[in-house]
């Protein structure tokens, strides 16, 4: 029997979340609620669909495998040299070609936890050491649910080749303020990658938080990695890009790239929603402007809500995480459980928001949630 390697047949499976009608017919009702996997709930972009719709028109032919328009695209919205940007198929793919680019067995690769649950499943592929440095209250009595990032620099060592800073951090929602992002930055020895996931920077509204493009500038050992699954809503497509200080390190993840690995409608949507950003700031806003209301409801029911810089609030329920998830989902709201841990609640429409604190308020009814 041909066995795959013992790193592999480790590998926990990936949970998304459940699809909304499954669960509605499953439990029969009309409509499911799904606020699980941070999608923003606008239709895509008319403009979006109508280059999905030139597009199809060419999709007997491979797409252009280097998205050089896309590439352009990027490089002349950020001022950058189109040498240091790279799309690809979703930010996590390049999470993956990030790994491996740059660690080999006996090498690690760190970063905070709990955060994006990829982080360690990379370096289990890559056969590297996962460094996984423990989250710190934000905020005096809080939670732990910031990046310690004195920590994080501490546990860096001569085998550390890439660190991953999401922030804001999934799933928690908080984020790191510039000066201690900057001190980090300048801790970090030379030899060692930062890659700054900002997979939600277009929904930060704290003036503090910095703008990863703007800190990397001068250290060519950082990039930053962002998505058009979230804020620009080509979830369904896959396509992120990362951009990187030093031309050096884009071109070591070029070269780990699948080939043809994103797609002809995909390169065509990105560039359309690109083109759309005015209408892309305003659906932000309205988002940020939901987030508010739903962290103002939670809050008035008693649960301990951070402010949150990305698209989803966090309850740090701690043990009843999946007893809460699960008593959500027979009300017909899917929301993202962490055992032990939290519930990861995607912003909403209102009206879906609404549909969520009113299971809310059902549930606590029948067993508060402290």
């Amino acid at each position: 029997m041909v066995s795959p390697r013992p790193a592999v047949q480790a590998l926990p499976a990936y949970r998304p979340g459940r699809n909304p009608a499954d669960l509605a017919r499953e439990i029969g009702v009309d409509r499911a609620v799904k606020l699980a996997s941070n999608e923003v709930a606008f239709p895509p972009l008319p403009a979006v669909v109508q280059a999905l719709a030139a597009a199809a028109g060419e999709t007997n032919r491979y797409p252009d495998n280097g998205a050089v328009v896309l590439t352009r695209a990027l490089a002349d919205r950020y001022g950058v040299d189109p040498a240091r940007v790279v799309p690809g198929c979703g930010a996590v793919t390049l999470c993956q070609q990030l790994a491996q680019a740059y660690n080999d067995p006996g090498t690690s690769l760190a970063f905070a936890w709990r955060s994006f649950e990829m982080y360690p499943l990379l370096a289990q592929v890559a056969g590297a050491r996962a460094v996984q440095v423990p989250l710190t209250p934000g905020r005096p009595g809080g939670p732990a649910d910031t990046h310690d990032l004195e920590a994080l620099a501490a546990a860096i060592d001569d085998t550390t080749r890439l660190v991953f800073v999401c922030n804001p951090n999934n799933p928690t929602g908080t984020a790191v303020r510039r000066a201690e992002l900057e001190r980090f930055l300048d801790a970090v020895p030379a030899g060692t990658l930062v890659v700054l996931d900002e997979a939600y920077r277009e929904f930060v509204t704290d003036p503090d938080v910095p703008d990863g493009l703007e800190i990397m500038g001068g250290r060519p050992n950082v990039a930053v990695l962002r998505t058009f699954s979230k804020a620009w809503g080509l979830a369904g497509l896959r396509v992120g890009y990362l951009i990187a200080e030093d031309p050096a390190v884009a071109d070591a993840v070029r070269r780990t790239n699948v080939p043809f690995s994103v797609s002809m409608l995909a390169q065509a949507a990105a560039v359309a929603a690109l083109a759309s950003e005015d209408e892309v700031r305003e659906r932000c806003a309205a988002v940020v402007a939901e987030r508010d209301r739903l962290t103002a409801a939670l809050r008035e029911r008693g649960l301990d809500v951070a402010d949150s810089q990305a698209n989803f609030v966090w309850l740090p329920v701690g043990e009843q995480a999946a007893p809460l998830a699960a008593a959500l989902e027979a009300r017909a709201v899917i929301t993202r459980p962490f055992a032990g841990e939290g519930v990861r609640v995607t912003v909403g429409a209102p009206d879906e928001d609404d549909v969520f604190l009113a299971a809310l308020d059902d549930v606590r009814s029948a067993a508060p949630v402290s």
